[in-house]
């Protein structure tokens, strides 16, 4: 039910906006027409006191002509009259131009147009006939009148009833004017209708000109030639386009070499003669259009009926051209701002780059900014100052302030919001571990599961090789989210440590144990010699005993190849001294059997009686 409501107030204020807009219409042109009533009224004022003072004057002539010669006086008196009356007729000429004026900026008018020229302009209704009636019906009778062939335009005559002025000719009325024609040209109505008369005239001899047989004929013959020029003109323009087309193949290999950058052929020459091919194409079809477009205008102005058809479509070619030519001429001052913005930002970004240069190589040191944030600092101002660059041209680009440029810009950047989170994400990740220096390129890292050397370092992903060339791809934001073991962080100061386990049993000495271990460590030429290997007892297991052999390097990528060679030196070492490297795992019963422990302490212990098993003959039983 609300929806019926909301929908029902919806079409109610549709329709009251509509009704309002009818409504508001009909009042303005109620108001325009009561104005336009007004000014009629007083220029009918004005002339009939223009009327009046004319008279006045004459009669005031007339008797300046009788006064006697010595009537100094009345002369002086007339005259004075006289001019007062000439200053007033000239003062109400210029006030009926002014309304004038002004009642044709309320109506335009309908203009009179039999054949190609509008003749003149019809402002007033007579009786239940609107201007455009009139003018409609004078047009009709003008080209019945051009038609007739027993019509000849010195026959129209001039006429003058009780209140209008007629054209006619023979009994057959053309067209009438009335006083009120009269005040809307500013004329007086017999000017006005011999002006009207004189434009007829001249109409309908001219349209006679232009319709007549010898003038079709000529017409015909020039728009023959034209058809004729027109298919030379194409013919030859195919001609052109071939010609140029053998022309850029036979310059294959001299004039065309392709594009290379580095030995890297980009475009190669039959490509590039495959592209000049194409733009020749293009330009054969825009030349025989823009041919048959201009020659068409020309075909159609040599007929009368159809030349007020060629300015249209001169006009649709000419009046695209003409407007971008303006549109570019008027925005050359915005183009040339738009061009002194953009060399400041581009030297201000070149100074950026060089300082992040100098930074990167450390010939310009700022204390707590570290080497490896020179290149992203400069890609984040890079970016903020095009972001900044794009404001500030913004209001200068040619439709900025259409409500389409802008509508289409908050679109782009949804669209862009929405569509690129996890990539902004990854971005934001990656920006964070550059500045927090977690590792660099070529460090020999652990993330989760993953061990490796890195390889690439991007905005979006780090690239890891595994000890078995495998490349793993992981985002960075996933790198954000975990933990990340850097083994070469400390490598070339401190040294990375390394460190194996070995299991051995309780009857090994201790201090044998770690005195070989650490000669096994000394032997391996990838391990540092100081500091020195040290070895750590882990646990005293219920079996054996757990040592962890340690020891520094400075080739953390090379771990494998250390852990390799340090399990073969253990081995070598121990052997050579008699020891078995195992773990070994006791079922003992003690039956007198030696402890398993070093000989030094076996002496401090009590001895234990065997258990002894008698075994009888068989035999004997």
């Amino acid at each position: 039910m609300p929806r019926f409501a909301l929908l029902f107030i919806i079409l109610t204020s549709i329709f009251n906006a509509m009704a309002y807009g009818q409504t508001t219409q009909d009042t303005v042109s109620t108001v325009a027409s009561q104005q336009i009533d007004t000014k009629q009224i007083e220029l009918e004022a004005m002339r009939k006191q223009q009327r009046e003072d004319s008279l006045h004057r004459l009669r005031l002539e007339d008797r300046l002509l009788q006064v006697q010669r010595n009537d100094f006086d009345e002369k002086k008196k007339l005259v004075e009259e006289i001019n007062l009356l000439k200053s007033r007729d000239s003062l109400i000429v210029s006030r009926r131009k002014l309304k004038v004026d002004s009642l044709r900026n309320l109506n335009e008018g309908v203009g009179v147009v039999p054949f190609r020229d509008t003749l003149f302009r019809i402002y007033n209704a007579v009786g239940s006939y609107t201007a455009a009636d009139r003018a409609a019906a004078i047009t009709d009778r003008i080209k019945a009148l051009a038609e007739n062939i027993k019509f000849d335009t010195d026959s129209l005559t001039l006429q003058k009833n009780e209140e209008n002025w007629l054209l006619l000719w023979q009994d057959q009325i053309i067209l009438s004017i009335n006083q009120q024609d009269a005040l809307w040209a500013n004329m007086d109505a017999e000017d006005l209708l011999q002006a009207q008369q004189a434009s007829v005239k001249k109409a309908i001899d001219e349209h006679r000109e232009e319709t007549s047989v010898k003038r079709m004929l000529e017409a015909i013959a020039l728009a023959s030639l034209i058809l004729f020029s027109l298919i030379v003109i194409i013919y030859s323009i195919g001609k052109l386009i071939v010609y140029l087309r053998k022309k850029t193949l036979r310059g294959k290999g001299r004039l065309f070499h392709g594009i290379k950058i580095r030995g890297y052929v980009l475009v190669s020459a039959s490509k590039q003669i495959k592209f000049i091919w194409s733009l020749l194409a293009i330009l054969r079809w825009v030349l025989v259009l823009s041919a048959i477009y201009l020659a068409l205008p020309l075909l159609l102005n040599l007929f009368p009926q159809t030349e007020g058809y060629a300015p249209i479509l001169l006009g649709y070619f000419l009046a695209p051209l003409r407007n971008v030519a303006l549109a570019v001429f008027a925005y050359v001052p915005n183009l040339i701002t738009i061009f002194v913005i953009c060399v400041v930002f581009h030297y201000l970004l070149k100074l950026l780059k060089f300082f992040a240069r100098e930074l990167q190589n450390e010939n310009l040191t700022i204390p707590g900014f570290y080497k490896e944030w020179a290149l992203p600092t400069y890609q984040i101002l890079r970016v903020l100052l095009l972001a900044f660059l794009l404001v500030v041209i913004f209001p200068y680009l040619p439709g900025s302030e259409s409500p389409i440029f802008k509508g289409i810009s908050v679109f782009i950047g949804v669209l862009f919001t929405f569509s690129s989170a996890g990539a902004l994400g990854n971005i934001v990740a990656g920006l964070l571990l550059t500045y927090m220096r977690s590792f660099a390129l070529g460090d020999r890292i652990k993330i989760g599961d993953v061990s490796g050397d890195i390889i690439e370092k991007s905005l979006l992903v780090t690239r890891i090789r595994t000890i078995k060339n495998e490349v793993v791809s992981i985002p960075n934001a996933q790198i954000l989210s975990n933990h990340t073991i850097n083994y070469s962080a400390e490598a070339q100061d401190r040294g990375l440590i390394v460190h194996v386990v070995i299991t051995l049993a309780y009857e090994v000495p201790w201090q044998q144990v770690h005195a070989l271990a650490k000669e096994a460590a000394l032997k391996n030429s990838r391990l540092e010699k100081t500091p020195e290997p040290f070895v750590l007892q882990t646990g005293l297991d219920d079996f054996y005993v757990s040592y962890q052999l340690n020891a520094y390097t400075k080739f953390p990528n090379q771990q494998a190849l250390i852990y390799s060679d340090l399990y073969k030196d253990i081995l070598d070492v121990f052997h050579a001294a008699g020891i078995e490297i195992l773990s070994p795992h006791y079922h003992a019963v003690r039956d007198g059997s030696s402890r398993d422990m070093p000989e030094a302490f076996k002496e401090a212990q009590p001895s234990t009686e065997p258990i002894r098993v008698k075994i009888e003959d068989d035999k004997k039983l």
